[in-house]
């Protein structure tokens, strides 16, 4: 029996998901995550998508679920009672998201214990996710030690940055020092995109320059050229580029130094109000899409100032990145807010038709979850939506690795 199947783990503080795959046919067997870890009500919910278990749908259970460990056993039962356990002999791989890999790690990697302490030293660098990252892959090794585990990073896309990219204009010795550099995040979802965007296209992924944006609570742009980043929003962490459901996006350095010395903020408070308390949410108290569109149609001010705020952003990088590009072949919008609010990549195209950039307000409006054009005819370049698939992503990068 030949072992094509990958189980992708995205290990959260408090949470795991998780996506069974089999490789042989880019099909998903099952789905389901387990949130509130640590808590008396956690929650797993496990969807089984063929054989018998399917039939029945969704399953659920509510309990305490005391750590990851306990986690990912729940899951592996229940994948068990679907006939899909982890002993299974079909399973090639179990590939895990990892936020940060720093400079070393630019391209899929087998985790050994080498690895796994490289991953932990990376944990300054994103401190509210290699640690959970760490940790589900701790315990994946424990449950099948015999098995390939394979970390697939966000930030290995972005690496192909030319250095004058990446570097910051701040002291060489110091950046060095402290690996300050922009980093880039999302890398699985505008690799995924950006090619899917290709095939959209009936074109090679070399010939084709895309504009990815990636519009959800967190919210990131990139510039492609023939399948290689060539620019990213985010930076040393996600905090940069865009404005975010939580998270400010670009602000004035100076900002910092300001609110500490003016207001008495400590960088804990700072880092926290730039980070949980803006964006969105900081300007109108929602950080929902959805809620911020219907209070802005009911004339909601601080809604309006919100949407026009994002918007904005949304196209001085557009624009910044065509000229990164200097050929533009297409825009493409991906995950919940670029997926489905129409309203969104209205607003966002609106004006640019000196970049070629023209809507078709029909097609923009139908909601599908197939990739899709939505520009008019006599656009000169294409603006696509491509629902994004960080899993499958994960799963194809794990599984050829390993059978390389």
């Amino acid at each position: 029996m030949t072992a094509s199947r990958v189980l992708v783990l995205n290990s959260g503080s408090s949470s795991v998901k998780y996506q069974l795959l089999d490789m042989a046919d880019r099909s998903r067997l099952a789905s389901g995550l387990v949130e509130r870890i640590g808590e008396e009500t956690s929650r797993l919910v496990h969807e089984p998508l063929v054989g018998p278990g399917a039939a029945g749908g969704k399953r659920e259970q509510v309990g305490p679920i005391a750590d990851h460990g306990a986690a990912l056993k729940a899951v592996a039962a229940e994948l068990a009672a679907d006939g899909m356990g982890l002993d299974s002999p079909e399973l090639a791989a179990v590939g895990h998201r990892v936020v940060h890999g720093g400079t070393r790690f630019t391209r899929p990697t087998v985790i050994d214990d080498e690895v796994l302490a490289e991953i932990r030293s990376l944990i300054p660098l994103a401190p509210l996710h290699n640690p959970a990252n760490v940790t589900g892959i701790e315990v994946a090794r424990a449950l099948r030690a015999d098995l390939p585990q394979v970390a697939v990073f966000d930030t290995a896309f972005h690496s192909t940055m030319p250095e004058h990219v990446a570097r910051y204009a701040i002291d060489a010795a110091t950046a060095d020092a402290y690996s300050i550099r922009r980093y880039g995040f999302h890398g699985t979802s505008h690799a995924y995109v950006s090619r899917a965007t290709a095939r959209l296209l009936g074109r090679p992924v070399e010939d084709v320059n895309v504009i990815v944006l990636h519009l959800g609570n967190g919210a990131s742009a990139s510039a492609v050229r023939g399948g290689v980043c060539v620019e990213t929003s985010m930076g040393l962490t996600p905090l940069e580029g865009l404005v975010m459901g939580t998270r400010s996006g670009d602000v004035d350095p100076a900002v910092v130094f300001h609110l500490a010395r003016v207001a008495g903020f400590s960088v804990d408070e700072i880092d926290s109000l730039l980070n949980k308390k803006s964006g969105l949410l900081g300007m109108c108290g929602d950080n929902d899409m959805r809620e911020v569109l219907r209070r802005a149609g009911e004339g909601d001010e601080a809604a309006s100032l919100a949407f026009a705020a994002y918007v904005h952003r949304l196209k001085k990088y557009i624009g910044a990145y065509a000229a990164v590009l200097g050929r533009v072949d297409a825009v493409t919008f991906t995950a919940g807010v670029g997926e489905n609010a129409h309203q969104v990549r209205e607003a966002a195209i609106d004006g640019l038709a000196a970049l070629g950039l023209v809507l078709d307000p029909q097609a923009n409006a139908v909601r599908s979850a197939e990739p899709r054009l939505i520009s008019a005819e006599e656009a000169r370049v294409a603006v696509a939506v491509v629902p994004t698939d960080e899993e499958l992503e994960i799963a194809t990068q794990a599984y050829e690795l390993v059978t390389r």
